[in-house]
């Protein structure tokens, strides 16, 4: 998706500050844009929403809606650009997302963060990046070298809508992911198996794993909703606390559009208002 709605304005309470430099990424400077409460605030909870496009193009004003909504509930959201797989393979991307949680960690102080609350969001390529955030840490050797080494990368909650999981399971269901997950990780599953476990969330799940919310429509001919039954029969035998919004009818993207739009972003507050209250 691209602009989604060009006539988005900001909600009353929310600040934008736009073009902010979170790191380094293949030697250039990796932007995001901040939706912020305005006025003093301590103990926030910080989201950062990754954008889809297949890992090769995609806009970060994919989740702005969002992230605003969320600011209006005192939610810090941190909308992130990454490195596609035209300039950089896997694990350029991982590496850049997870540089996005160590900067919010860092400057958690400067906007009122509770640094043990931050969440993943992201919708197709970007869920699977937020997944990648919310089951693996530094001994994944995924860090990469963006910056803010000191900082964990793992969230504490993620919310993917409608991922990919597992990488080589979802190249021979799905002719409408294959080229992208192909030129993401370099080649093709049988060249390079051991890229496709490191790449894929499902290889790292534990009883750490972050708490996860997942969305997926059923009707989806791009990324198979058997993705996320598979996740989430993962999670729940690792023990973490896993929920399903199971979009009836819903395709690719569904969440953007009506008449998903209201439910899935109420599906979303909840969660992480639980998750974190």
């Amino acid at each position: 998706m691209s602009d989604e709605n060009p006539r988005f304005s900001l909600p009353d309470g929310v600040a934008l500050d736009s073009n902010v430099t979170y790191g380094q990424g293949g030697g250039r400077d990796l932007k995001c844009d901040l939706y912020l409460p305005t006025g003093e605030g301590a103990g926030r909870p910080g989201i950062v929403f990754i954008h889809g496009g297949g890992w090769r193009g995609g806009t970060r004003n994919q989740f702005r809606e969002q992230a605003a909504h969320m600011a209006t509930l005192g939610f810090v959201g941190l909308c992130i650009e990454y490195r596609y797989s035209g300039e950089a393979k896997f694990p350029a991307a991982v590496e850049d997302v997870k540089c996005a949680v160590r900067w919010l960690r860092a400057h958690a102080e400067s906007y009122g963060i509770d640094s043990r609350k931050i969440a993943s969001v992201g919708g197709s390529a970007g869920a699977h990046l937020a997944a990648m955030l919310g089951t693996t840490d530094a001994s994944a050797g995924l860090e990469g070298e963006g910056g803010y080494p000191d900082q964990s990368s793992k969230v504490n909650a993620m919310v993917p809508f409608n991922g990919v999981f597992d990488m080589a399971a979802c190249v021979p269901k799905s002719p409408g992911a294959e080229s992208a997950i192909v030129e993401f990780i370099g080649g093709p599953p049988d060249d390079m198996p051991e890229a496709y476990r490191l790449a894929s969330p499902i290889s790292h799940v534990d009883a750490t794993t972050a708490p996860t919310l997942l969305l997926h429509g059923n009707a989806d001919e791009v990324v198979p909703f058997e993705q996320s039954l598979m996740f989430k029969r993962a999670l729940e035998k690792a023990g973490v606390h896993v929920e399903l919004y199971e979009a009836s009818d819903a395709g690719h993207g569904f969440f953007n559009r009506p008449p998903f739009f209201t439910p899935t972003l109420k599906r979303l507050e909840l969660f992480l208002l639980k998750t974190f209250e």
